[in-house]
């Protein structure tokens, strides 16, 4: 297992930015995953574990403890059945299972980080999410020190969330197991009105699940939301604010800020989100509140291609970012009176 000190952290996430860890180790297999973050719940130091890095925002003084840097690999595929490494990168195992003419995960292509994040975000795009896939979740138990395989039911997913962001310190990745279709190639029913446009068909259409895999990295290289060294508008976390979940008394209360800001006659998104609550557009408060694409003048601005990502220009600071959201957040509450909530995790700072 590699060991490093005072190691720069900022080159392990999609931002680029955050100062150094006093210790960083990098593991290959599970069994390393494990004696690492024994060591540090023995010894009571401090562990930050680090995937693919793309939605993490590490402040500016680093961390002071151990950063632990998953990079197990193994992608084993029976059937339908797909067990994957936590540390495999998402993107090129989405890839193969399309490869192998599975459905399941194809409108989950080109979202940056690593397969063992997908859980705990609950990670979605393009009308997929995991949870629907998602049959077994091998995790390192910190609290009974032991491995463990939890259900799809003991995650408790709902909307970028899961019982892995709501205990934090509790549970480590190990290895995620999906259960795909096989559909002879075909996509799973399209369920994302702006792919479907894209395409040419129906929402809940079939198309071959290579064309949807490819409408989808199209869409998102658009948005900025597809990584690219060279394209600072990726120099980001991808969506930086999750869309907003109102209940009736708060959906009630946002429309007439709307109508009273924009007119009666401009609708914004609306979404059913169960149990009589309505999901709205983050990206659409944002830009509505006055912040479009490119805004900003320092080195942290939004996306020029998207409203919803917060990027580094370059030479940006953790700081710089946060300045930045905590103006979008008060801005878009002030126009509509609702609170935007950061999807990244935060690492010695906060909004």
């Amino acid at each position: 297992m590699q060991e490093l000190h005072d190691a720069p952290l900022a080159p392990l996430t999609t931002f680029r930015l955050g100062g150094t860890a006093d210790r960083l180790l990098t593991a290959t297999t599970d069994a390393e995953v494990i004696a690492a973050v024994h060591e540090a719940d023995t010894s009571g130091t401090p562990l930050l574990v680090v995937g693919g890095g793309s939605n993490l925002v590490i402040g500016d003084k680093g961390f002071a403890g151990t950063a632990l840097r998953i990079a197990t690999r193994g992608f084993e595929l029976s059937g339908t059945t797909l067990e994957l490494a936590a540390g495999e990168v998402w993107t090129d195992a989405v890839a193969r299972t399309v490869e192998a003419g599975l459905a399941g995960i194809e409108c989950l292509a080109g979202i940056p980080g690593s397969a063992g994040a997908t859980p705990i975000q609950n990670v979605g795009a393009y009308g997929q999410e995991v949870s629907s896939v998602i049959t077994g979740v091998v995790a390192y138990d910190r609290r009974a020190r032991e491995t463990v395989t939890l259900t799809n039911e003991e995650c408790a997913f709902s909307y970028r969330h899961s019982r892995f962001k709501a205990e934090p310190e509790r549970f480590v990745v190990l290895r995620v197991r999906f259960g795909l279709e096989d559909a002879g190639g075909m996509s799973a029913p399209l369920r994302y009105a702006e792919t479907a446009r894209a395409m040419g068909v129906e929402q809940g259409a079939r198309v071959p699940a290579a064309d949807a895999r490819a409408t989808v990295l199209k869409l998102r290289a658009g948005k900025g939301m597809v990584l690219d060294p060279e394209d600072h508008d990726t120099w980001s976390a991808g969506s930086f604010f999750t869309n907003p979940v109102l209940d009736e008394a708060e959906y009630a209360a946002f429309l007439s800020r709307a109508a009273e800001r924009l007119g009666a006659g401009v609708t914004p998104p609306a979404f059913p989100a169960g149990d009589g609550r309505t999901k709205t557009s983050a990206a659409w408060l944002i830009d509505k509140a006055g912040f479009t694409k490119g805004y900003g003048t320092g080195p942290a601005r939004i996306s020029t291609k998207h409203t919803l990502a917060l990027t580094n220009r370059g030479g940006a600071s953790t700081e710089d970012l946060l300045a930045l959201a905590r103006e979008v957040v008060a801005g878009v509450h002030a126009a509509f009176g609702v609170t935007l909530v950061n999807e990244p995790v935060t690492v010695g700072v906060s909004l």
